[in-house]
């Protein structure tokens, strides 16, 4: 057989003549044999017996008559350490021979050879009585293959039969040799085997017992258990973080949003001619009247953006106002990676489950484990119980948000640099060096309904905003919070104690600009009217939008309300009744939430005060706030009542240089509906009575207090000049306060009497 290209002298043949050396290669035993046996030695092999599991062989062989086996076991091991046979892999091993003087056992059972034997005494015969051989013994008869390190022998007490030693050999060749030579030989007398000789069975045994390993792990929980927490991590951190760092940029990039392909495109535009895609037109066209008043608002984001300055940009304005359209749809429509976290989902999830796969989703964050870090809690509060101490599989709420804002973090910053090459012109500047330098290349991260409900937990807004300052120092991204409460400085301050926000501070539109609004609403989604020679939209075809500019002002400028104003007239309505309606809807939302159904549990502000603000307001466009807390109704908690009426929208606190000025209606259609509230004589009478009966319970609970000191005073036995100014001044105060209580003893009265007269 030959190869191509081949020459004769290197076929297969020649080379395998050449593998086959026992200088260079492990070879078949019977090529080493037939070297290592020299032609002068008077003896003739007769079959060769290889053992690859002990990595030698039996040789079987027969030798003329006087000539003792020993005698050429002798020759042998001469002519061996004369002439050694070294194998190619172990130079400093040798080949070694010695003679079998047992019988041994040819196997080819799963035993894997130990450098520990066992050697079992068992009697010759049956009804024979073995004998155990002593130590020395043992090392006289097993010493010639290798050097012992120790002989154990069977304790006296076991009662293991056959009795039996252990040999320790210091090398693994040793004990294979020794067990392959010795198997089965029978000590004479002479060998102290006893006059009926004993039996030498030998095995291999194992050093550790089996499964020591797993019963190590399981014995030693303390350092186990954190030892694997510890490669979970390591595992997750290496194998998942890549991963959603990876969808994380494809969400931000946007590169699995069906608009943005090619194909949605294509659709898109053969449809055109089939569907017809009005509502988002109107939408857009409403909106445009509002964007070209906003015009200056927008510019002045998309400046923002284009500079370097580590700091928030923030558009405050009231819910309702068009803050997320007008920073997505106008000031970043031209941007491709921009991402958006909502933190109202993120806040009113409930449970850590709930919030860490609410925030996850935001981001793009997934594969998302939230399932797991209730099971952690459980395995941590029972090894907890096991071992006494925390094994740290569970992770906190902080710790969970803290990895999903870290691995958004470093997306975020592989956006930025992807346009980057190695021949730009600043390719020497560092990283942070060349976001630094381009501004226009970091994506926009944009956090919309930030301090949404933060009264009831601030450690989602605190995580975010210490993301967020450190995505503006490390000039990674932009960030524009997106916030309706007038105190977001407090929140973002502790983010960034030392830097000044942009701000943009969104309001209601102004009447013109309402109006133009509504319009165009109305003819957005209807065909002109051909009349004559001109063509109608549908606006110059009513004639009932004169009443327009009466209904927008008492509507207000916001946009919600607005756009259910357009809808209304759309409908048929005219803009006074559809007004009439919407203020009636308002009147109706007050009094369920604000009114009559307040949970005291759940709600720092009785209706009493709520009823204060709503009839103050319908007199009033605007409120002192000094003034507010001053009055009987605020004596207690005035401030805090305040705050939280402002958080459920009711009212509007406005601020002039950091401090509370004046108080407004939560919405200008709340306005109109405080007027309609207090013109209802049995709800104003009902609602006034209750306000008259918690006044009347607050001075009569000061009388008391009055008058209790003034029996202590006059029960003194001497009376001093400063005795009888206290006495003087108690004496007014409970003049001033029993005249209260019967001014609003006959209010309470002429209340009664409206609830007795009417429905």
């Amino acid at each position: 057989m030959r190869l191509p290209f081949i020459s004769a002298e290197n076929s297969i043949p020649e080379l395998m003549k050449r593998v086959n050396n026992p200088n260079v290669a492990a070879a078949d035993p019977m090529s080493i044999i037939k070297r290592a046996v020299p032609s002068d030695l008077p003896m003739q092999i007769t079959e060769i017996i290889p053992r690859i599991k002990d990595g030698g062989a039996f040789v079987k062989f027969s030798h003329p008559e006087g000539t003792s086996p020993k005698e050429l076991e002798g020759r042998l091991k001469d002519a061996l350490k004369q002439e050694p046979i070294r194998p190619w892999f172990n130079p400093l091993r040798r080949v070694r021979t010695f003679l079998v003087k047992g019988t041994p056992w040819i196997e080819d059972l799963y035993r894997i050879p130990s450098s520990r034997l066992k050697v079992e005494f068992v009697p010759t015969s049956p009804g024979e009585q073995a004998v155990e051989l002593s130590q020395e013994q043992l090392y006289t008869l097993f010493r010639r293959y290798g050097k012992l390190a120790d002989i154990i022998p069977q304790p006296q007490d076991s009662k293991v039969v056959p009795r039996y030693a252990l040999l320790q050999f210091s090398r693994l060749r040793h004990a294979i040799m020794a067990r392959n030579c010795m198997h089965g030989f029978n000590a004479s007398s002479a060998d102290g085997g006893g006059s009926a000789g004993t039996l030498l069975r030998l095995a291999y045994e194992r050093k550790s017992k089996p499964h020591w390993i797993r019963d190590w792990l399981l014995s030693h929980p303390r350092l186990t258990i954190p030892a694997i927490a510890a490669v979970v991590a390591t595992i997750t951190v290496a194998v998942f973080d890549p991963i959603r760092t990876f969808f994380i940029k494809a969400h931000v990039e946007h590169s699995f949003d069906l608009k943005d392909s090619q194909i949605y495109r294509w659709f898109k535009r053969q449809a055109n001619d089939i569907f017809t895609f009005k509502h988002r037109e109107v939408e857009d066209a409403g909106l445009q009247a509002l964007w070209d008043d906003r015009k200056g608002n927008i510019e002045q984001i998309q400046t923002w953006l284009m500079e370097t300055a580590d700091t928030f940009i923030v558009v405050q304005g009231p819910r309702g106002s068009g803050k997320r359209e007008l920073v997505l749809d106008q000031a970043l429509k031209d941007r491709k990676n921009t991402l958006l976290i909502d933190c109202k989902p993120i806040q009113e999830a409930r449970g850590d489950s709930s919030t860490i796969f609410a925030a996850a989703l935001e981001v793009g964050y997934r594969p998302v484990f939230s399932w797991m870090n209730s099971i952690s809690s459980m395995i941590d509060l029972a090894a907890q119980g096991t071992i006494g101490t925390k094994t740290g599989f569970s992770e906190t709420l902080d710790t969970q948000l803290q990895k999903i804002w870290q691995n958004t973090a470093t997306a975020l910053k592989q956006i930025a640099l992807e346009d980057r090459k190695k021949d730009d012109r600043d390719a020497a500047l560092g990283d942070d060096e060349y976001l630094d330098a381009h501004p226009e290349k970091r994506p926009v991260v944009v956090i919309d309904n930030f301090l949404h409900k933060n009264q009831e937990s601030s450690l989602v807004y605190d995580k975010i905003s210490e993301w967020a300052a450190s995505l503006t120092t490390a000039n990674v991204a932009h960030v524009i919070f997106l916030t309706h409460d007038v105190s977001f400085s407090k929140s973002l301050s502790k983010a960034l104690p030392d830097r000044v926000f942009r701000l943009v501070s969104l309001g209601d539109c102004t009447p013109s600009v309402a109006k133009k609004f509504v319009i165009t609403h109305l003819d957005a989604d209807a065909d002109d009217v051909l009349s004559g020679e001109k063509r109608l939209r549908p606006s110059q075809l009513r004639d009932d939008l004169g009443e327009l500019d009466e209904s927008v002002e008492a509507l207000g400028g916001r946009l919600t309300d607005l756009e259910f104003l357009a809808r209304r007239m759309k409908s048929g309505e005219t803009p006074k009744k559809a007004v009439r309606q919407i203020i009636e809807q308002s009147a109706s939302e007050i009094l369920k939430m604000y009114l009559l159904d307040v949970d005291k549990n759940q709600r720092s502000w009785t209706s009493e005060q709520a009823w204060f603000l709503v009839t103050q307001l319908s007199k009033s466009e605007a409120l002192r706030y000094n003034e507010v807390l001053l009055s009987d109704t605020f004596k207690s908690n005035g401030e805090s009542v305040l705050q939280s009426l402002e958080q459920a929208e009711l009212i509007t606190i406005n601020s002039v240089n950091g401090r509370p000025h004046s108080i407004k209606p939560g919405k200008p259609v709340y306005s109109a509906a405080f007027r309609a509230l207090t013109e209802d004589h049995v709800l104003k009478a009902r609602l006034d009575l209750a306000t008259f009966a918690q006044l009347t319970r607050l001075e009569s609970a000061g009388i008391e207090k009055y008058e209790a000191e003034l029996g202590l005073l006059g029960s003194l036995p001497g009376r001093g000049k400063g005795v009888e100014a206290r006495v003087g001044w108690l004496l007014e105060k409970l003049r001033v306060a029993q005249d209260k209580v019967e001014r609003y003893e006959r209010e309470s009265n002429r209340m009664k009497k409206v609830l007795q007269a009417e429905y």
